[in-house]
């Protein structure tokens, strides 16, 4: 659980994204097209601030609404979707910014106070931030999908969206590559976080999808060390896999249909000639070989894997390979707790999913594989499903309404900020979803 001195440098530090997310866009930009994958930027501004507001400052301080009357269009679950696009239905950003502003001021001040959070003030405080990450996240994700320029505070590491290597003209035909896996040897492992009622008293923060834990006996299997990377997903491409329905399951045929893609969604080859292309927010360059594939579907993931030989790893199996039996928050230092700048991944906007695939090493997990945490968030063939003797959190919509027909993703992307991701952390997303910062790492038959 972070103690009242990170809480407050921690809140610091994610408002200075939120706002440069909001403040750097003009009145068009902010008009953004709907979209189902998206949100607009000033709607999620709100909606942030009235979390903090609802769950924080009025739950634990007594506070009067803010903003009264607009609970029910900064609630996501009064206002539907499409009706955020509404004209006169969100306020514009002058007034959401102000209204944002004095939650995050008032949140603040209750954080420095002398007699600081209690345990459960720090625990909902963790809470309502671990939220605005996730929101941080889905900014960056809608300038994607938008085509805008990547955040102001994307990192200028080489290999950052800002600052790309400069890959060969044509990367040329990929495959799957020579087999690089980890052996994970059969074992009893423990799987997810304990329980505790109430959550605060709990020795280390977490959702309630990953409560309570459990030990599970687990057969040997064997693992890649590395994400695939686009040279191997373009080999999959230049041999036709798309086109092929002995590939593809019956989902993933559905999907075809729908989306007639021949390749991943973010990638061209100019009519003109010349090598294949990848859009990363306004700009199209080069393929970088070296790089993780990204923004592909649980579909696309799964027909590659069929083409390779090769299978994707259950959650439980991946969160095994990133942790080993320490049951340590993230794979590289067994004492260390979430967040920092100085973590060995590509988190937080630093690289974005640029990084080459064999990046990071000092990061690597226990048994030697790189980016289990950061870079894309890796496709499972799991089902999201409650553990059982799950108990809902305060929020009852954080895990529910995705249970059944979402797959699970593990260990975060490059748009993910470091204090909210674990090793434990289990990220719902549609099988359908390329919008997002999707990839995947593959397991042996």
């Amino acid at each position: 659980m972070m103690d009242q001195p990170t809480l407050l440098r921690e809140l610091e530090r994610c408002d200075r994204r939120m706002t440069a997310l909001v403040e750097d866009l003009d009145d068009r930009q902010l008009d953004v097209p709907y979209q189902p994958g998206i949100n607009p930027p000033v709607w999620e501004l709100g909606h942030t601030a009235f979390f903090f507001e609802f769950f924080l400052l009025r739950r634990l301080h007594g506070v009067k609404p803010l903003m009264p009357g607009f609970d029910p269009v900064w609630d996501s679950f009064d206002i539907p979707h499409r009706e955020r696009w509404t004209p006169g239905v969100v306020p514009d950003k002058a007034t959401t910014m102000d209204y944002y502003r004095r939650v995050i001021d008032r949140t603040l001040d209750h954080f420095a106070s002398g007699d600081g959070p209690g345990r459960e003030g720090r625990y909902l405080g963790q809470y309502v931030i671990a939220h605005l990450c996730m929101h941080i996240e889905s900014q960056i994700w809608c300038r994607q999908t938008l085509g805008y320029p990547p955040p102001s505070f994307a990192g200028a590491d080489q290999g950052s969206p800002l600052n790309p290597p400069p890959p060969p003209a044509d990367p040329g035909g990929g495959g799957p590559a020579a087999t690089d896996d980890a052996e994970v040897p059969a074992g009893r492992w423990f799987i997810g976080m304990p329980g505790a009622r109430p959550a605060w008293e709990a020795a280390e923060f977490s959702f309630d999808n990953e409560r309570p834990g459990f030990e599970l006996d687990l057969p040997a299997f064997r693992i890649s060390r590395r994400l695939v990377s686009n040279l191997e997903f373009l080999g999959f491409v230049e041999d036709g896999g798309y086109d092929r329905p002995e590939l593809w399951s019956f989902g993933g045929r559905y999907w075809r249909r729908a989306r007639s893609l021949s390749h991943p969604q973010y990638w061209r080859r100019p009519a003109s000639g010349g090598g294949w292309e990848q859009r990363r927010f306004d700009q199209w360059q080069p393929l970088d070989p070296a790089a993780p594939v990204m923004h592909v579907s649980f579909w696309e993931a799964e027909a590659y894997c069929r083409w390779a030989g090769r299978r994707l790893p259950t959650e439980f199996e991946w969160e095994v390979a990133a942790r080993g039996d320490t049951n340590a928050p993230l794979p590289w230092r067994p004492d260390s707790v979430p967040g920092g700048d100085e973590a060995p991944a590509d988190l937080g906007a630093r690289c974005l999913g640029s990084a080459p695939v064999t990046a990071f090493a000092d990061g690597a997990g226990p048994f030697g594989c790189l980016q289990m945490i950061g870079s894309v968030w890796e496709w499972t063939s799991s089902q999201y499903l409650p553990f059982d003797g799950f108990c809902v959190d305060m929020y009852a919509y954080m895990s529910t309404l995705q249970f059944g027909d979402h797959k699970t993703t593990r260990g975060g992307s490059g748009a993910t900020e470091a204090s909210l991701i674990r090793s434990t952390y289990r990220q719902a997303y549609h099988p359908d979803r390329c919008d997002v910062f999707t990839g995947f790492r593959t397991c042996a038959l």
